[in-house]
């Protein structure tokens, strides 16, 4: 599917992506990647003990797949990334968790010409049904190119010899 641009979105439409499974080596490698070795994340006896009894995937961890998933539902020409707004961690996300997003275009703008700002409703999803985070994000969308109309052609008279 092509990328959508500015003027293919409006008010309303949604998406809901593929789901994808939280695995325990998402955990750890996102606690390598960020340094976040909170044991409520990685240390299962530490993280037993807790009012969740079990580790916790990081709550960054799920938004980070919440922008992957849903970067193809809808595949669009971003320019660019402004700002994550409102955004709620409702519920833990464990290991085994399969979670996928559902995206509503809220608003589209006009900035300029060539581009415009669109705001999203993204939730994260979970197996149950469960919305376990949400909020609204902002992206700048470029709009799509206009087509040159071709210069018509001036008929030169010929000369008869």
């Amino acid at each position: 599917m092509e990328p959508l641009f500015l003027d293919d979105l409006k008010v309303g439409d949604c998406w809901t992506s593929r789901a994808r499974t939280i695995t325990e080596t998402d955990i750890v490698n996102f606690a390598c990647l960020t340094g976040d070795f909170d044991p409520l994340h990685v240390d299962h006896e530490h993280a037993g003990r807790s009012h969740f009894g079990r580790p916790v995937a990081h709550g960054l961890l799920g938004l980070s797949f919440l922008a992957g998933l849903s970067s193809n539902a809808p595949a669009v020409h971003s320019v660019a990334f402004v700002s994550i707004r409102e955004w709620e961690f409702h519920q833990p996300v464990f290991v085994g968790n399969t979670v996928h997003v559902v995206t509503e275009v809220l608003s589209v703008g006009r900035q300029n010409g060539r581009r415009g700002h669109v705001t999203w409703s993204r939730k994260l999803i979970n197996q149950d049904g469960t919305v376990v985070q949400s909020g609204t994000f902002e992206t700048i969308v470029a709009k799509a190119p206009s087509i040159p109309k071709p210069h018509a052609r001036k008929k030169v008279p010929s000369t008869a010899s």
